[in-house]
């Protein structure tokens, strides 16, 4: 008998022991220890305490929260989870084809820039300019049809700033 009790209270004094505190200082560093944590930490950087409880993995409740909040927080399917996979998927499919276009857009509007100011410059050259008509043969450009040319390309570049 006198065994037993010794050894009950071996056992007592043993989950003493192991009783721990884990929390995360000021720092995010673990500590652990065997006293509570000074009062300056906060519940929330509270990793685990002796009866078990990981505080910071299981917050409370709110007074005001209802039996449908709860309905609602419950563990998802693997129909939900894979129906929640796919809307991501989708998005993140929609944000690269935007991010292409747009890239597409950029690259076609960085070469129309560099054709315009190739244009501009040949305008500014005073070199005759020459185009096919619809006949196929040559005409030139009078003063007339450059000064207007030289307005239409300027537009154009004002865009390209």
């Amino acid at each position: 008998m006198k065994r037993l009790t010794v050894a009950i209270l071996l056992a007592a004094c043993t989950s003493a022991a192991l009783a721990q505190y884990i929390w995360l200082n000021e720092k995010g560093v673990k500590q652990y220890s065997d006293m509570p944590p000074p009062a300056s930490v906060p519940a929330g950087k509270i990793l685990k305490s002796p009866n078990g409880v990981a505080q910071a993995s299981t917050p409370a409740k709110p007074a005001e929260e209802t039996e449908g909040d709860a309905a609602k927080k419950a563990p998802q399917t693997t129909a939900e989870k894979n129906a929640d996979f796919q809307k991501r998927r989708a998005e993140q499919a929609e944000k690269e084809k935007e991010a292409e276009q747009k890239a597409k857009q950029a690259a076609d509007r960085k070469k129309n820039c560099e054709q315009a100011n190739n244009y501009k410059r040949l305008l500014d050259s005073g070199e005759r300019i020459s185009r096919m008509d619809k006949s196929g043969e040559r005409a030139y450009l009078s003063d007339a049809e450059r000064a207007q040319e030289t307005r239409e390309n300027k537009r154009i570049l004002e865009d390209c700033k």
